[in-house]
């Protein structure tokens, strides 16, 4: 059900309809018909409309699987829980793909993850071919969730994903809480965080992602949401 609307370079907003919706452990995997939107590069974000809520919520794309565009949610507020509430044959407005993705051309990816920073770790491992992945949750319940990822180490609170690191951990993508990625960066001298803000609009225009980094401020949804480290 496309619908006319903002197209913002690849960026385009439509109207899509809901396929389905699955339970895994605590979090929804909302699966939508794709429309014309292109799946964007992993690590990129949609900007999906909440019900009854009057601001979309950010997500990071789950899954790509031909037709679809899947997310994985958390219900933790009014916005995410209305999300979780859909029904197939509902409709929502969808804007993307946004920001900046994770870069591709690594040589010995490990992804790592922290709780729903697992999100945008199937369609990444997708792309990668399928790299060692390491996950942390802070339950078991929460920690169904690795069924998405094929043969990723997991650890539940109170131990922590920097357990498991290697001392040569290569090419390393993480998304998760900033104690996470703030511990991962202190120990891996080049990686590539996937960092968390709230967004209204998703294209730079509200100014209401405003993070620091390193000394100095930047939107997110512009500059991120991966952001780099210099080796």
């Amino acid at each position: 059900m496309p619908g006319s609307g903002l197209v913002l370079g690849r960026a385009r907003r439509e109207r899509l309809q809901v396929g389905e919706s699955e339970t895994v452990g605590p979090y929804t995997l909302l699966r939508l018909e794709r429309g014309s939107l292109d799946p964007g590069i992993p690590g990129q974000f949609f900007m999906l409309e909440a019900p009854g809520r009057v601001l979309p919520r950010p997500m990071s794309l789950c899954q790509a699987p031909p037709g679809e565009l899947a997310f994985l949610i958390e219900p933790v507020g009014p916005g995410t829980r209305a999300l979780c509430a859909l029904e197939e044959r509902d409709a929502i407005h969808v804007l993307g793909p946004l920001g900046n993705g994770f870069d591709l051309d690594v040589e010995r990816p490990l992804l790592v993850a922290g709780g729903i920073g697992i999100a945008p770790m199937p369609y990444l491992s997708d792309a990668l071919g399928s790299p060692p992945a390491i996950l942390g949750f802070r339950s078991e319940r929460h920690a169904e969730a690795a069924v998405l990822l094929t043969d990723a180490e997991v650890v539940v609170e109170p131990r922590l994903v920097t357990e498991l690191l290697p001392e040569d951990p290569g090419d390393v993508l993480a998304c998760g809480p900033e104690p996470m990625l703030e511990a991962i960066r202190a120990l891996v001298p080049r990686t590539q965080l996937a960092w968390e803000a709230p967004m209204a609009c998703g294209y730079g225009a509200c100014y209401g992602c405003v993070v620091e980094v390193d000394g100095h401020y930047e939107r997110l949804c512009i500059a991120g949401p991966v952001l780099r480290e210099a080796a």
